[in-house]
């Protein structure tokens, strides 16, 4: 029974291990894995691959049966019954245009299905980086509620002292209420994400995620060339297999319009005659027969050409449409990622520069028991430009995200 518990405690921590070791690329597998809407994406691929074995097949058979019920005498006896059979055939290509056909669009379907893949990894990062702001906005506060705690005592201990004010206290008070309270409010805040983001993994909504400990910038310029942007891009794929579609429809429905043949056997029973005895009394008789079908009504083949003509110039438009969206939002997204480095590197100053001043200001109110409104101006200060430069990073991150879904970055 002891060994049991063991073996159940190590097998528990050994999964929290894993949980806990998950990365945003591990929670990208999950998602391609596991959720419903990308899954029914691929479903519908699969549909559309089975549209090929329907298109590029012959047309059934026809067989037919009729039975004399006055029999017609014929020279070498009365025919009873006849069998009829006929093999239609479409003409030459017509098969193989229709399963060109079919194919294409289920390429197509196969690329609207990476293009929801990558869509969802934007998804599930842009709510993961919102978690990790979450937390460490979490910390930065409770950082802050340490430090105002040191200034709350040393405020008491110069009034005490009779070198400050107890008005000194009361402010870090205001203070520590409010930063309490951004904390609780932040903890509410990570109940709807937490949901979501388990939603996307379709698994339980309680679960929680594990969100790294530090997010490091990366470089965007070299990886991301504007060239990049268009090639082996999923939306632009489809559209492409699109319109090869359209053309391959547009000959299909030039080989339906062309006459269709076919070939046959008829196959008639005798009776014997007992009245006479003539060559080949009561032979049964077999024909072989070459069937035509002529298009002579061809307003459903041109509209069908038609059709497909007027398909693929709106493809080719829906792609031109495209091009104009995504180089667009390139342009967006490189100043978005530049305006968020230009802010880092700016609040990375500007705290710097503000722990100056703070430690020069509390050296100064411990000497002199002065200027504690200005400190305490100070910290909030800091505070301020630390969750700046927090929000600045974390957009930064969703940025780059954006940018690895329309320039088609694969993670896998």
């Amino acid at each position: 029974m002891k060994k049991n518990l063991v073996y159940t405690l190590i097998a528990l921590f050994a999964s929290m291990q894993i949980a806990n070791a998950q990365t945003l690329d591990d929670y990208f597998k999950i998602a391609a894995e596991n959720n419903p809407g990308l899954r029914a994406k691929h479903k519908e691929f699969e549909i559309a691959m089975q549209k090929l074995p329907q298109v590029n097949s012959l047309p059934d058979p026809n067989f037919s049966f009729g039975y004399f019920v006055s029999p017609v005498e014929t020279r070498v006896g009365p025919q009873i019954m006849r069998l009829s059979l006929t093999q239609m055939f479409p003409w030459f290509g017509t098969l193989e245009a229709q399963e060109n056909t079919a194919a294409l669009y289920a390429k197509a379907k196969y690329q609207s299905f990476l293009n929801e893949r990558n869509k969802l990894y934007y998804r599930l990062a842009s709510v993961y980086y919102s978690l990790y702001e979450i937390n460490k906005l979490i910390e930065i506060e409770r950082e802050n509620i340490e430090i105002l705690e040191s200034y709350k005592s040393i405020s008491i201990s110069k009034f005490e002292n009779s070198q400050g004010s107890m008005v000194d206290a009361l402010r870090v008070d205001l203070s520590l209420e409010e930063s309490s309270t951004d904390i609780e409010i932040l903890n509410k805040s990570k109940a709807p994400l937490i949901v979501d983001f388990n939603n996307i993994l379709n698994r339980r909504e309680n679960e929680e995620p594990a969100i790294a400990d530090t997010i490091n910038i990366e470089g965007f310029s070299k990886p991301y060339p504007k060239d990049s942007l268009l090639v082996n891009n999923p939306v632009l794929e489809e559209i492409e297999f699109k319109m090869d579609a359209a053309r391959a429809s547009e000959i299909s429905a030039q080989k339906q319009g062309l006459p269709k043949f076919g070939f046959g056997l008829d196959y008639v029973m005798i009776g014997e005659r007992n009245d006479i005895n003539p060559a080949d009394n009561g032979k049964d008789a077999f024909m072989p027969m070459i069937t035509f079908s002529i298009p002579i009504y061809r307003g459903k083949y041109d509209a069908a050409e038609k059709e497909a003509q007027l398909q693929h110039e709106s493809y080719s438009l829906q792609k031109d449409d495209a091009v104009n969206y995504l180089t667009s939002k390139y342009e967006e997204i490189r100043f978005k990622l530049q305006k968020q480095m230009d802010l880092i590197a700016l609040y990375n100053k500007q705290i710097q520069t503000t722990e100056q001043s703070l430690n020069l200001l509390f050296t100064d109110y411990s000497n002199s028991g002065k200027d504690f409104v200005e400190l305490l101006r100070m910290q909030q200060l800091l505070l301020k430009y630390s969750k700046l430069k927090l929000k600045a990073l974390v957009k930064y991150q969703i940025a780059l995200t954006e940018l690895d879904y329309i320039t088609a970055k694969n993670k896998f």
